[in-house]
């Protein structure tokens, strides 16, 4: 004879309702779920690598526009001290070929940022 149990399907108490073929319907479940789940942090850990390639080439990229524009302003302020300089003494032609050539260098350097 055979106890009906807590479940009082018939099943021993001991299997608790599971069947005894191969994995029961849970553990495939939590196989699939488990799958899913590793299949999601390998996608995060990816995009997460990418995220840091990415801000490792920006911050490289910030970095040469720095230079370049600490250079630009060394650049330009020796031209002003020599505008500066030549704006004392009475030459005021080559103060003007001087202011001339200062607005040529300027656009042609913005031309040039500008095909970039």
């Amino acid at each position: 004879l055979r106890s009906k149990g807590l479940f009082g399907d018939g099943a021993p108490a001991g299997n608790y309702g599971y069947t005894n073929s191969g994995y029961s319907v849970y553990e495939e479940e939590n196989e699939r779920l488990t799958e899913s789940l590793r299949t999601k942090v390998s996608a995060i850990k990816s995009l997460s690598i990418e995220i840091g390639t990415e801000v490792k080439n920006q911050n490289k990229l910030l970095s040469e526009m720095d230079n370049d524009f600490d250079s630009a302003t060394g650049l330009l302020g020796a031209t002003m001290g020599r505008l500066r300089r030549l704006s004392r003494g009475s030459q005021t032609k080559l103060l003007c070929y001087m202011m001339l050539f200062a607005l040529f260098v300027f656009f042609v350097t913005y031309w040039i940022i500008k095909l970039r």
